[in-house]
């Protein structure tokens, strides 16, 4: 497959392939990746030039040359990712390589008239306290709506009250560095395709439960954004317009059954859960959880009935786009057996013949993960010359030329 096939991520995803498993030779680079083996020569020459891949020692061959493996220069660069939510930020300091070096968590009230000086006083605070090796490339940030262009940054976002805010302008000017802004569940599809199972496949859906409901689409390698920013809304999938109300103004969305808030409600409904604390959904999923663990009977219907809810929402859009694997994450993902009772029937009952088979791969999680994939806005951009980095990208990658050999 062309280097073309699967775009310039291809070159960002042989330094993540390193990193993650170790040194490996050209051969064994254009398997795990499924690309070309004059792709891998010629994509990993330019990454030694660029003083970012370094040859190591031969391989024993049992017969025939040996091959010349490859590593990571693991001093080539790093980013800081920072995860914006309704009531914190999660920031962390990521290797070009994927490996989390530090990470941070900061109070923040996104509908405070200064919400974005403070967001910007929080990132800075982190940017002094990183080592200047590796070099720091630049910012991502991730945020539960709509932004209209990685580099330019402004963001829709009605969970934190946010309309046309200048998050990346803002950030540029206060930091000097390059920032990228993009919709956080597209950031974290951008991270799977660079270190997780998305790594070796170009056509997968990433599907979020939590506190919401999101969806990315992957397609031949690159996130799909829409015209507008926008794609992926899966929450917002119209389930019954008689439904409850949700947050983005309309009735009976998929997010309004099956988010935080949609679980907790049905939870009331159906027990008259008192630990229902709306100051703490997630924490109030969590104690719900714990008794469907514990095998009461009404917490357990609770997760079954969203799960299908889920599921059938999830086969119609695995039926429109046809991906190759679905991958699952977000914080509700700790309570995915109980999800699953629901899910598995639902969606396989759904899908198109010929697609029931379709894998679905649930990954582990914890807070830090939101902004690993806003760091890998950045870790995807150093070679990305005419992608949706654009003039930010061109500052990532002039940073990191000019801090290599």
């Amino acid at each position: 497959m062309a280097a073309t096939d699967r775009g310039d991520l291809t070159r960002t995803a042989i330094l993540a392939l390193l990193g993650t498993v170790g040194p490996l030779s050209r051969s064994e680079i254009a398997r795990e990746l499924d690309v070309s083996p004059a792709t891998v020569t010629q994509l990993t020459k330019e990454l030694i030039g660029h003083g970012m891949l370094e040859e190591l020692d031969l391989k024993p061959s049992r017969g025939g040359r040996p091959a010349q493996r490859l590593g990571l220069v693991g001093s080539a660069g790093r980013a800081l990712g920072v995860k914006v939510t309704a009531d914190h930020l999660v920031l962390v300091d990521v290797r070009l390589d994927g490996e989390v070096l530090g990470s941070w968590e900061r109070p923040h009230d996104p509908a405070a008239p200064d919400a974005l000086e403070h967001l910007a006083d929080a990132v800075e605070s982190v940017v002094r306290e990183v080592p200047g090796v590796p070099p720091l490339l630049g910012v991502g940030v991730g945020v539960p709506g709509n932004v209209d262009d990685q580099a330019v940054g402004t963001v829709n976002a009605p969970t934190l009250g946010w309309q046309a805010m200048p998050v990346g302008e803002r950030l540029r000017r206060r930091l000097h560095l390059p920032v990228l802004v993009e919709n956080d569940v597209n950031a974290l599809a951008a991270a799977e395709r660079l270190y997780g199972r998305g790594r070796t496949h170009s056509d997968f859906l990433v599907l979020t439960i939590g506190r919401g409901v999101g969806a990315a689409i992957v397609a031949d390698g690159r996130v799909y954004r829409g015209a507008r920013g926008g794609a992926g809304e899966f929450g917002h999938l119209p389930v019954d317009p008689e439904g409850p109300p949700c947050g983005c103004g309309a009735r009976g969305c998929l997010e309004a059954f099956v988010g935080s808030a949609g679980l907790l409600a049905a939870a009331r409904a159906k027990r008259g859960l008192a630990r229902a604390d709306a100051s703490d959904p997630l924490g109030a999923v969590a104690a719900l959880g714990r008794a469907a663990a514990g095998g009461e009977q009404a917490a357990r219907e609770v997760f079954a009935e969203a799960g299908a809810i889920l599921g059938r929402a999830a086969a119609g859009l695995i039926n429109v786009v046809d991906p190759e694997v679905v991958v699952v994450l977000g914080e509700g993902t700790a309570d995915w057996p109980l999800w699953r009772a629901g899910f598995e029937p639902a969606l396989r009952a759904q899908l198109y013949p010929g697609r029931r088979d379709i894998a679905v791969e649930v990954e582990s999680w914890d807070d830090t993960s939101w902004a690993q994939g806003a760091a890998a806005l950045v870790l995807a951009t150093p070679f990305d010359s005419a992608g949706a980095a654009g003039e930010q990208g061109r500052l990532v990658r002039a940073r990191l030329i000019g801090a290599t050999p």
